[in-house]
Order: C-alpha cells, then structure tokens, then sequence
C-alpha cells in the first residue's frame, strides 16, 4: 500500500506521537483526518500540516464515544471520498496499584473502578469502535487495501501500577491478530506497534535522576524518538505482506 493513496484517521493525532504520525502522513501524501479530545491542538495542528502534499483535516471526538467514533468515520467519507486506514494511536493513564497499604493510617488503597474502565474505555475500546467502523466502510463499500495500525506499549507484558494500561495494551495485540485473521479475505491487514520509552512532553516532564532509573533496563541507554516509532507504521502501511503482528520498537527493553 502506497501513503499517498491513504484516507487514514490518526486518533490522539493533535498531541505527542499521535502529531507526529499526522503531520508524517501527509508529508507522505495521506490524506488525515486528525481526531482529539483537545480542540485548541486540533486547532495548531491545522496550522502546522498547511502546505503537506496530503490533506489533514481534524474533529473533536472521544475515542470511547460510539456516536463520536461513527461520526468521525463518517466525516473521513465525506472529506476524501473513502476511508481505508486507522491509526489507532489514543491514549491514557491512570497508574495506581491494584492495593497500597498507607503507613500513617494502615488502611489499603484501591485502584478505583473509574480508573481502571477510563483506561479501558480509552485504550481498548476506542480502538475496537474504530477498527470496527472503519473496516465496516470498507467492506460495504468495496474499498481496497486496506490496514489498521494499532499502538500498543511493551507495558502489555506487565508493568507495576499499570494493571488498567497493561491489560487494555495486551488485549490490543491480542485484538491485532485477532482482527488480522477476520479481516483478511476483505483485504484488510492489521498490525500493532509496541514503544518503549519515547521522547514525548510527558517524559521530559520527568526528573533526570527518575529518567535515568528508567533507562538503566535499556540495552541502547536512551529514549526513543516519535519518528523511530512513525518508521514502525510506515513498514505495516507499506509491506503488504504483514499482517497479524506486534513491532516492538523499545531499545531492547523487552529482550
């Protein structure tokens, strides 16, 4: 599949890598439609991606919002014509330990159910409303190749404070292959994308000393960078002959 044949919507695409991978679309040609919760970056991104050989429009939605998710691929028709990519890139954390004991007061803290089903809601089931619809237009319409790209995290084989995260990034890849065999005899691939630690506002947010902990378990002994992880997708979009897999692209942290 060529970029520049591509009527793709990036989900998170006004923020962090979810940006970078919608300005990196249409720089290759695509034609993006940029989804986000924050309307003001919305706003920026139409401003930055003027001028790219592709198109990017951009729509306020909420992943985790089945009305949002049917609009904005309805959107995505309706500006370019046709739909054949997603980039499944939205989401969240909510970190806290399944139970904490509080030294002062002996009493155990709970992760709370409305932070485990927001990382849920977010993580898994906005990628399953998207890839849903997205290839439901497909099918109905005719339209082919096609491809969903699915970020998923090294966080999927379990990461402590994260048991909402990692388990919403291990259904994804499971999702992925699942997906890759249902929608393959409608030309469909599926393909997931699993980063490591990446250069993004909220790393930088982080204190050196914390940062430098975290690199330790890192063969290469740095951070990746949002275009590392973009080269990742760029390989499913273009290789037609991947389909069902999970790229880890971390450094080796994962080894």
């Amino acid at each position: 599949m060529n970029i520049q044949d591509l009527a793709v919507i990036v989900t998170g695409g006004a923020s962090g890598m979810g940006k970078h991978f919608t300005l990196r679309l249409a720089e290759g040609g695509a034609n993006v439609l940029a989804v986000d919760v924050n309307q003001e970056a919305l706003a920026v991104l139409t401003q930055e991606g003027a001028g790219k050989a592709g198109t990017i429009a951009t729509r306020v939605c909420n992943v985790a919002n089945e009305e949002d998710v049917v609009s904005a691929v309805n959107d995505c028709v309706t500006r370019f014509g046709k739909i054949n990519g997603v980039v499944n890139n939205a989401g969240i954390f909510r970190d806290a330990l399944l139970v904490k004991p509080d030294k002062d007061t002996g009493r155990v803290q709970r992760m709370s159910l409305k932070h485990w089903q927001a990382v849920i809601d977010v993580d898994l089931t906005g990628p399953f409303l998207f890839a849903r619809e997205v290839a439901a237009a497909m099918v109905e319409n005719g339209w082919k190749p096609g491809v969903i790209v699915n970020i998923s995290s090294v966080s999927r084989h379990g990461n402590a404070g994260q048991g909402n995260y990692s388990a919403a990034k291990a259904g994804l890849v499971a999702d992925t292959k699942l997906w890759a065999t249902e929608l393959a005899r409608y030309g469909i691939r599926v393909g997931a994308v699993a980063p490591g630690f990446v250069d993004t506002p909220i790393l930088q947010g982080m204190r050196p000393e914390v940062l430098d902990k975290m690199l330790a378990g890192v063969p290469l002994r740095r951070v990746g960078t949002p275009e590392e992880i973009y080269r990742a997708i760029q390989f499913i979009i273009e290789c037609d002959y991947f389909t069902g897999r999970c790229i880890d692209v971390d450094g080796g942290l994962t080894m």
